[in-house]
């Protein structure tokens, strides 16, 4: 009787420990919650106390992002010149190089990790993103993927995380960006 008792717990702990494994891996890491959940939760001072040094001055003023999600090539702040759209917006470079598969990998990647993320609200109620993603076709020059931001506050209403996976002339770019939806909004690349 102990000896399959004991064999029952043993399965019932590798059972338990394999699935516990499994579910962790779905999920974003703690470090890249985090750092999300800063950039977004300071969107309501639009993008101020993040804000580092100025990189370039332009149409689009570019800045450095004091908050960097895990993995990212470089992350920054972008402040429009219009009269239409007064906000800032806030973009990672996720992936860059000429391997499609790696970029197809990185844009699915950032997609679900964005898509599973639980961002600790202001309330401490527990919120985050719905959207579906796009599937990618090497012959077309992007494609993007639109997050909404499920939050009843209504400086968020119509805050998105857009995907884009962009061909470029040196190869393919994966970008995520965070900003409030607004019509005609520039989009910015390193080309």
């Amino acid at each position: 009787m102990s000896k399959k008792f004991l064999l029952i717990c043993l399965l019932a702990f590798i059972t338990n420990f394999s699935y516990s494994q499994f579910y962790k891996s779905l999920l974003p890491s703690p470090e890249f919650t985090a750092a999300l959940e800063k950039i977004i939760l300071d969107f309501r001072e639009d993008y101020k106390n993040i804000q580092g040094a100025l990189l370039e001055k332009g149409e689009v003023d570019m800045y450095e992002s004091l908050i960097k999600i895990p993995g990212a090539e470089d992350c920054r702040i972008l402040r429009f010149h219009s009269a239409k759209d007064t906000t800032a917006a806030w973009q990672a470079t996720i992936y860059s190089g000429d391997d499609y598969d790696e970029a197809v990998k990185a844009y699915q990647n950032i997609f679900r990790m964005v898509k599973k993320t639980q961002i600790k609200w202001i309330d401490r109620s527990n919120i985050g993103f719905v959207g579906q993603l796009e599937s990618p076709k090497e012959e077309i020059r992007f494609t993007t993927s639109t997050l909404l931001l499920q939050s009843e506050d209504y400086r968020y209403s119509n805050f998105e995380a857009q995907v884009e996976l962009l061909s470029t002339f040196g190869g393919f770019k994966v970008q995520l960006s965070l900003h409030k939806k607004v019509n005609e909004r520039p989009m910015i690349s390193d080309n």
